[in-house]
């Protein structure tokens, strides 16, 4: 049986920790170094931390949050957020970071993943897909964001299944998959989009947007499909720790590691 993982989110906005409603009216939540060890010593399995405006705002990573955030820390560490070349992921894995998660820049060259994929090994790169559901009225379906972080992010003509399934043959290791509808609204994964994406590719799909309560985390790993769940609301704010997650999945059938 395949370990499923526990992924604490680091929202970072002026090296600070923050969480809104999808990706809107963020508030503060702390500091991303403390937070950080607070989650290693809970026994999370990994941590991603997202410069959530460095793509909107135009601007290089805060590489010296990211330092003393990977700084002493026992579990991997993925970093996204204004990344537009091979440069920019060199030096956030020289930072620390065990691996480095993309979006925009795959969305508008896709050859930049085979390119990172092949100088760094696919191990290491996550691609972020951010995806928005259609009304009926529009036809029902889902369709991928780009520029996340700021006023919603910009519509784009991707499926989020195919592309899904373009990343991986492009050489991405791991998919970060966001309903972006469901972000900070703690109401529940976008249980069909996990499993349609989860099903299309082989490699291991993050769920993110919408863990509310631990029955949550435990549908986007079994109904969903998903490989492990991101969640921030949640830890950061202390009404679960990581470890009670662990122990509640454990006493529902899923394979974690305590």
């Amino acid at each position: 049986m395949d370990i499923k993982r526990i992924i604490p989110c680091l929202d970072v906005v002026e090296g600070r920790v923050v969480k809104g409603v999808q990706f809107l009216g963020l508030r503060d939540a702390g500091d991303p170094v403390e937070i950080a060890h607070r989650y290693d010593e809970e026994g999370a399995d990994e941590l991603v931390f997202l410069d959530i405006r460095a793509t909107t705002d135009n601007r290089a990573i805060l590489l010296d949050v990211i330092k003393r955030t990977a700084e002493d820390l026992h579990i991997p560490l993925c970093v996204g957020g204004g990344i537009r070349t091979l440069e920019d992921m060199e030096r956030i894995l020289d930072a620390g970071a065990g691996k480095v998660s993309i979006n925009t820049p795959a969305i508008e060259r896709p050859d930049f993943i085979n390119e990172a994929s092949a100088r760094f090994g696919s191990g290491r790169l996550v691609v972020a897909i951010d995806a928005m559901g259609r009304s009926a009225e529009e036809g029902g379906g889902y369709f991928v964001k780009s520029h996340g972080g700021r006023d919603g992010g910009r519509s784009t003509s991707l499926d989020p299944v195919s592309w899904a399934q373009e990343v991986e043959s492009r050489g991405a290791g791991e998919i970060l998959l966001t309903a972006m509808a469901q972000d900070g609204v703690k109401s529940g994964y976008d249980i069909r989009l996990t499993r349609q994406v989860a099903d299309a590719v082989k490699i291991p799909v993050i769920a993110s947007g919408g863990a509310g309560t631990l029955e949550h985390l435990r549908a986007a790993l079994q109904e969903g499909g998903a490989d492990a769940a991101l969640a921030a609301s949640i830890f950061h704010f202390r009404e679960f720790t990581v470890r009670e997650a662990k122990e509640y999945l454990k006493e529902k059938g899923v394979s974690v590691r305590l």
